[in-house]
């Protein structure tokens, strides 16, 4: 039974939010002020945290700051805004995933299962799809465990991300193939690309950084103008 920490202000919501999950299998725990948010979640290490933004005491993205080193589980941000800064902040703070206020309970749940597939659960709730073959790749020193999930370089464990580690994964499948942002969006996500979200961009960056690509010049993870990302299979020596 997947467990999930909820912190949200909103009584009403956070009510309907928890119900609704019961429902479904999972376990949940409502906290309303940001103050109480970060020693609940490292002590207890849940599945999933979903996240508001705004929240009395600390708001969410200095929460996320705070677990994001020592919480090996996801975390999804609830926001009322579509604001597209709001989004990149929380990509580069670690975020995997988020929904957009009103929330519509299916797709709560619907991206909730995804977090937990993606992120190898062996405690997805209700119906799962069928599984899918995991297999690791390696590229000179860069070696990818899917089954893992875990990544390392030149022999080092490189720490990633639930959507770092996915997208470094899609890219590494299609070496030498440029992989547009629409494909990445409705592969990872299941939506389309919407021409102005910056979150796989965002996440290259990170990739890039912590993989020794120099952002400038870049030679593993190319940029292709106009196009998309291309991923170099001879150049992780």
């Amino acid at each position: 039974m997947a467990s999930i920490i909820l912190v949200e202000d909103d009584i009403k919501l956070s009510s309907l939010v928890e119900r609704y999950l019961q429902q479904q299998g999972f376990t949940i725990e409502v906290i309303s002020d940001g103050n109480l948010a970060t020693n609940a979640i490292l002590s207890q290490q849940p599945d999933i945290v979903i996240l508001d933004l705004m929240l009395p005491g600390k708001d969410g993205l200095t929460i996320c700051r705070e677990i994001r080193a020592q919480f090996n589980g996801c975390i999804l941000f609830l926001t009322a805004s579509e604001d597209d800064m709001d989004h990149v902040a929380g990509v580069e703070l670690g975020a995997d995933d988020f929904i957009v206020k009103p929330i519509q309970p299916r797709v709560l749940l619907a991206r909730l299962r995804m977090l937990l597939r993606r992120s190898g659960s062996q405690v997805i709730s209700t119906v799962q799809e069928p599984n899918t073959v995991s297999k690791s790749l390696s590229f000179g020193q860069l070696h990818i465990s899917s089954s893992k999930r875990q990544v390392t370089l030149n022999k080092e464990n490189v720490p990633l991300t639930t959507g770092e580690f996915d997208l470094l994964y899609l890219l590494a499948e299609h070496p030498e193939e440029i992989l547009s942002r629409d494909f990445i969006y409705k592969t990872l996500r299941g939506i389309e690309y919407d021409g102005m979200d910056r979150t796989i961009d965002t996440r290259v960056a990170n990739l890039r950084k912590k993989l020794g690509d120099n952002a400038s010049m870049s030679t593993r993870i190319v940029t292709v103008r106009g196009q998309g990302y291309l991923f170099i299979p001879d150049s992780w020596a």
